[in-house]
């Protein structure tokens, strides 16, 4: 099955220039050169990336078009770019847009209130229809930055950005059920669903308790009055979640990947938490010269905050023990909402010391190796991979995109799905310890 027609839009190389004699009037106060300034880009209704602008002197060099320093990336999937060119038709407003709105001050809000002050805003036209099948470069080099007044026949201020669009097919996956009721693991694209994979959950803790005798169990309970008497914490197991694994086959039956639990997940002492300072972690593996070798590591724990409840994680990518002893390599670190869920991401846009390593699923090659050249990122690696997890509270049946240069064989896709079911057990398993788990997961809790 073909992959699913993916678009990146990059904005860069951004810029701003004021002509002093628009800066000097302190009763101004627009265009100071010594304030820093920064943007907000958008494109259609996606989410706004917040970036830095350089401020350059008049008669300074411009940016590098030909090295482009990174500030946003929008993904948009086939259907999201024929919404966005619907949605331009309808309105009468022409092609969608990147919009840059560049504001004086620093990054941040007061008491809700956005504390930059806006300049001015720069918007770039987009033709997208033929970005699915060859890179599109739409603007790269100086705008005037919105209706700002001329000095001297040319703009009081100007905006330098470049704006362009690649191909960035993905293979896309998606979880029949919740990775521990041990899904099929379909192939998507479009409306056609075939299975490629089967999960298989398993609890090693969930096996040894079933396997104890009734009347071990009955002696445990005969004695609870004898323990109690040394305290409330002696009656009680440690809180600790352990033992949980997820392996992926082929429809074969053969075992393509597998994500293990290596380190338990513990409540802190005093808390019913797992913290930063003590996470628990899975590894993932892959199958080699007829053993599980170490593909990667993530870790994962619970983060509180003022107004936060989150998962933290945090993934490296471990390098082959008999190429290097080096350190793994941190691909990933960031958090989820644990009410709402989110996305768990693997993104190398922008990223050029990682290009030289080679890719996640081993293979030497960088995007431009799938036909096309990334002008002006040829030495950027790009998507890799991302997973969609919903919150604790809410059956959960991630989704994963997986960009097609990092996908050689069988092995590669699958060693993408255990990470994408390792993350969603993750938000289990940094569950408060005070709150029952499902059944499926095989760990009852003991009242407090």
């Amino acid at each position: 099955m073909d992959p699913c027609p993916f678009v990146r839009v990059l904005v860069g190389n951004l810029a701003l220039r004021v002509l002093r004699a628009a800066s000097k009037p302190a009763r101004s106060g627009v265009y100071p050169s010594s304030s820093p300034c920064y943007c907000k880009i958008r494109v259609g209704g996606q989410p706004s990336q917040t970036a830095p602008v350089t401020l350059i002197p008049t008669g300074g060099a411009s940016p590098d078009d030909q090295s482009l320093t990174l500030a946003a990336a929008f993904y948009l999937s086939r259907a999201q770019v024929e919404s966005l060119a619907g949605k331009s038709l309808f309105a009468g407003g022409g092609r969608p847009c990147v919009t840059v709105s560049v504001y004086k001050g620093r990054r941040g809000a007061t008491c809700g209130v956005n504390s930059g002050k806006l300049l001015g805003r720069v918007t770039v036209p987009l033709d997208l229809s033929g970005a699915e099948a060859r890179p599109c470069v739409f603007h790269s080099g100086w705008v005037s930055l919105g209706k700002a007044k001329r000095v001297k026949g040319r703009p009081s201020a100007e905006v330098h950005l470049t704006v362009l669009a690649d191909p960035d097919p993905r293979f896309v996956f998606e979880f029949g059920g919740e990775p521990e009721r041990s899904p099929q693991v379909f192939q998507v694209q479009g409306s056609i669903r075939q299975p490629v994979f089967t999960c298989k959950f398993a609890c090693r803790n969930s096996c040894e308790r079933s396997a104890t005798s009734r009347s071990v169990q009955m002696e445990m309970t005969s004695s609870k009055s004898w323990l109690s008497s040394f305290g409330p914490d002696r009656e009680r197991p440690p809180k600790e979640r352990k033992g949980w694994s997820v392996t992926v086959h082929d429809l074969s039956g053969s075992p393509v990947a597998l994500a293990s639990m290596v380190t338990p997940f513990v409540a802190s002492p005093g808390t019913d938490r797992v913290s930063r300072s003590n996470p628990g972690a899975w590894l993932i593996l892959r199958p080699g010269d007829g053993t599980w070798k170490p593909w990667g590591r993530l870790e994962a724990w619970r983060e509180r905050g003022a107004g936060r409840d989150g998962l933290g994680y945090r993934f490296e990518l471990l390098p082959d023990a008999a190429v290097c002893d080096a350190a793994g390599v941190v691909l990933a670190e960031s958090s989820l909402s644990v009410s709402k869920g989110g996305q768990f991401s693997i993104d190398l846009t922008g990223n050029a010391s990682l290009g030289r390593l080679g890719s996640p699923g081993g293979s030497p090659r960088v995007s431009g190796d799938f036909g096309y050249g990334l002008y002006p990122f040829d030495s950027h690696q790009g998507f890799v991979m991302a997973a969609t997890v919903k919150g604790e509270k809410r059956g959960s049946r991630p989704s994963v995109e997986v960009g097609v240069q990092q996908v050689r064989c069988t092995e590669d896709a699958a060693a993408f799905v255990a990470l994408a079911a390792a993350i969603d057990l993750s938000m289990e398993a940094c569950r408060l310890f005070s709150r029952r788990l499902k059944k499926e997961l095989g760990q009852p809790q003991v009242s407090p």
